[in-house]
């Protein structure tokens, strides 16, 4: 391994790093992770830290997962590789599709469409919309909805849907026939609600204002995230999943659920649609699936869908997408070792109590800290503070004073995000209840240090 200095200096000279101004990577070198152990990770001088990050969302089960380990080790060893495509198959994915069947069975899905990672099911999820109104004898229906505030990644599918500029303004145009409905957001709204009931009624209505207006017979799908993640951890209102799901029925619109962060138990639940009562027609997963240990990812579909692919007699329903890595052995193992731990641990148990007391501490922050506008969170261990300048005005906090606070934060023993205003915890759902107390401890720092 190299030493030190030449990791710092070489880290920015011969990649560019995603989310980030190339030479904004040259000039601040980016902070280098060289260890990791339990819910704690180790950097290039030595310096140690919680990881409140959770690696980024999905890394629910910590680093020291040996199980899932081995099983990636052991897969290399009988079978390192082989594809799915063209009438092959392999022992791993058959046994991890049967497993990933039972566990969103009561979310109503059935059947898996293997993928590398979250913007390829998110991909898939929106081309597989299409095409099963083409089956059914709708090819009219192309559109897609979404929410402002949603993240879907990076694909040009899934940055057409993404409701945040910072994601699409670089590479539009886009795909056309996207369109973006207000999010229930108490913050920040257009309808300067602050009640969650009320705004989840009004944000209903802006989405059957615009089904009606582009014409409900012309829409494939709405596409949301059970809780908004990357966009500041935007908790919905009880009531507002299940009014999305009456209105797409009553529309003949496929509800897409984004749980590429929610699934598999961080929000309490075992998925995010199942924390609010909604069955979606597809479900998008990833990161948890192997713990972060293998790019992998899953998409998950409904029994009517499934049918509706599966009675087709004239050859609409052949499935003309997939990647080179769809099905991997190796990701395979990793996943069935992970799910299996994952519910021997019962982490989402534990994901929606370390969860209330991640939530309470922060809303005691925000009694002495000003620059804490809004707290947000308190379903399982997601959470997210947004900083201002201004209460009063909710001013944002700026770059400058964030860079300050998560600096801070940092050297106080914890990593955390920044989002634009917003400081976000997603850790690990091992997390104990002294490691809670551990990072309201380091924010509380870093918080002053702005």
């Amino acid at each position: 391994m190299k030493d030190d200095n030449f990791l710092k200096e070489n880290n920015a000279r011969h990649m560019w790093h995603p989310m980030a101004h190339p030479a904004e990577s040259m000039k601040n070198t980016p902070t280098i992770i060289t260890g990791a152990k339990g819910v704690r990770i180790t950097d290039v001088d030595g310096h140690e830290t919680i990881d409140a990050v959770g690696g980024l969302w999905n890394v629910n089960l910590g680093y020291s997962a040996q199980g899932i380990k081995d099983a990636i080790s052991q897969q290399l060893e009988q079978l390192p590789y082989y594809a799915t495509f063209r009438g092959t198959s392999n022992d791993a994915i058959i046994e991890l599709s049967y497993m990933l069947s039972a566990f969103f069975a009561p979310d109503g899905l059935t059947r898996a469409f293997f993928t590398s990672g979250g913007s390829d099911s998110v991909e898939i999820a929106l081309r597989l919309a299409r095409q099963y109104h083409k089956i059914r004898g709708e090819a009219g229906r192309t559109k897609y909805l979404s929410l402002k505030k949603g993240y879907h990644g990076t694909h040009t599918g899934g940055a057409s849907v993404n409701g945040n500029a910072n994601f699409r303004t670089a590479y539009e145009p886009l795909m056309a026939g996207c369109h973006h409905i207000p999010a229930p957001y108490t913050y920040r709204n257009p309808f300067n609600e602050t009640d969650p009931a009320k705004l989840a009624q009004l944000c209903l209505q802006a989405l059957e204002d615009e089904i009606a207006f582009q014409g409900a017979g012309t829409i494939a799908a709405f596409i949301m995230e059970p809780v908004l993640g990357a966009g500041g951890v935007i908790v919905p209102h009880e009531s507002f999943m299940p009014g999305v799901r009456e209105i797409c029925d009553r529309n003949g619109i496929l509800l897409i659920a984004d749980e590429v962060i929610t699934a598999y138990g961080r929000t309490g639940s075992w998925s995010g649609s199942r924390h609010w009562g909604v069955k979606p027609d597809f479900s998008c997963t990833a990161k948890a699936i192997t713990n972060g240990y293998f790019p992998f990812g899953a998409v998950m579909i409904a029994e009517h869908v499934v049918a509706t692919f599966e009675n087709d007699t004239e050859g609409k329903a052949f499935i003309g997408s997939g990647y080179t890595y769809s099905g991997h052995p190796v990701g395979a193992a990793a996943a069935i070792a992970c799910l299996k731990e994952t519910e021997k641990l019962q982490v989402h148990v534990n994901a929606a109590a370390r969860g209330t007391e991640m939530m309470a501490g922060l809303l005691e922050l925000a009694k002495s800290h000003d620059i804490i506008g809004d707290v947000r969170g308190g379903q399982g261990l997601m959470s997210a503070l947004e900083l201002v300048s201004d209460r009063e005005a909710k001013t944002p906090l700026g770059k400058e004073a964030i860079a300050r606070v998560h600096k801070a934060t940092y050297d106080a023993g914890v990593m955390v995000r920044v989002s634009g205003p917003n400081l976000i915890l997603s850790p690990p759902l091992i997390l104990t209840a002294q490691d809670v107390s551990d990072v309201l401890r380091a924010v509380d720092t870093g918080l002053g240090a702005a």
